[in-house]
């Protein structure tokens, strides 16, 4: 794929950030995480949610505007804007019992301590179809909504593997 406007979604935990920097550092372009313009700086963090409006409009004045960029995180229920001006989205799965593996790792390097129990559940509950949040029922209905070409990737291979299949995709719109 060459240098692209490209968004990188998935369950917490599934590897959308790495892969997501994985690429940018490929094409020497941008990359902006979801979770920073959805969450207000905060200590300790994630605590306030920043409203839509102003989280849309800091993405449009930071980044959007570039000819190239690589988004990741999920945007569901509130980006569409966003996603409507990319090029391609990937998606990445993963078995939820590595899932939920990897945030465990992931809180434990980022904050020294065990991943926040509500923290866990909510995660958890992503793989749920009842789940009202952000699941993988309503992931599944927003990518078939979606205009532009999605790649599935299965994330439990290394992430060279998966920027190298991207970079070699030939997305058809």
């Amino acid at each position: 794929m060459r240098r692209a406007r490209l968004h990188v979604t998935g369950a917490s935990a599934s590897g959308t950030t790495t892969l997501a920097r994985a690429l940018a550092d490929a094409w020497s372009v941008p990359h902006a995480d979801a979770d920073d313009y959805y969450w207000q700086p905060t200590d300790p963090p994630y605590a306030r949610v920043r409203p839509v409006a102003e989280r849309v409009a800091l993405m449009e004045q930071v980044f959007a505007p570039r000819e190239a960029w690589v988004l990741s995180g999920s945007m569901l229920g509130w980006g569409d804007a966003l996603v409507a001006r990319c090029d391609a989205v990937v998606f990445l799965t993963l078995d939820p019992a590595e899932r939920l593996r990897r945030l465990e790792q992931r809180e434990r390097e980022r904050y020294g301590r065990p991943a926040d129990p509500a923290f866990v559940a909510w995660a958890r509950s992503y793989d749920d179809p009842d789940f009202t949040g952000r699941s993988r029922r309503r992931h599944e209905e927003w990518l078939a909504m979606l205009a532009v070409p999605v790649l599935r990737l299965d994330s439990a291979r290394p992430a060279d593997e998966l920027r190298d299949e991207v970079l070699a995709w030939e997305p058809r719109p």
